[in-house]
């Protein structure tokens, strides 16, 4: 902890705090995974003692599901325009395919958002308080709300109801197909020597267009 540490009292210091505490946790990801980041170096990292770094958040956990947060609202800016117009269907499922494909490619492309989604059932969302756990599953139901819509206005044959379930299917297929195509490396080697090496984007694309093509087949 830095010698002339005072607390931040002013609505302004606070959050400077909170934005520093918060940049040097992006810091640590790109270096390690979320798993190997203590609160301890977190905070030595910011030049606070983990106690001064609790005033400001409610855990470690907490902390990275801001994080969590603030990388899927920069993805879906990215994505809305990434997107492009709705367009009419094209024959089969291409429509679907483009549609799942770039949400694929997109996510393939940003490391720091799928780890974090990955790790925030089994890990980031075990010690945080009730109070937090509203505000941010509040905020992350109007993120897969978005989400919906942005697909929807591409494919309206979706009905409102599999728009959400689209998106929340984004999640779980994220969530169980980021570890596997990153395990560590002595299972990494084991899998190569049986030709078992997930590539990311390509098996999410496949999922989504899937679970994207289903659910405007069963509303035909």
């Amino acid at each position: 902890m830095s010698a002339g540490f005072q607390r931040a009292r002013r609505p302004e210091q606070i959050e400077a705090r909170r934005t520093a505490i918060l940049a040097a946790a992006r810091e640590l990801l790109a270096e390690r995974p979320v798993a190997d980041i203590s609160l301890r170096e977190l905070a030595c990292r910011v030049g606070l003692a983990k106690s001064n770094v609790l005033r400001y958040f409610d855990s470690r956990e907490a902390i990275f599901l801001e994080v969590l947060d603030a990388a899927w609202t920069a993805w879906l800016d990215d994505l809305e325009g990434l997107l492009g117009d709705p367009a009419p269907a094209d024959p089969g499922f291409a429509r679907e395919e483009r549609v799942a494909g770039k949400i694929a490619v997109t996510l393939g492309e940003r490391r720091l958002l799928c780890e974090l989604i990955s790790s925030m059932a089994p890990v980031l969302e075990r010690n945080i308080s009730l109070e937090f756990a509203r505000s941010f599953k509040g905020r992350a139901a109007a993120s897969t709300e978005r989400l919906g819509v942005l697909v929807r206005t591409r494919v309206p044959e979706l009905s409102a109801d599999g728009a959400r379930q689209f998106a929340l299917g984004v999640v779980v297929l994220v969530s169980g197909a980021w570890p596997l195509a990153n395990p560590t490396d002595v299972v990494a080697k084991a899998a190569a020597e049986v030709g078992a090496t997930p590539e990311f984007a390509d098996g999410l694309a496949e999922g989504l267009t899937n679970l994207l093509a289903g659910l405007v087949a069963r509303r035909r």
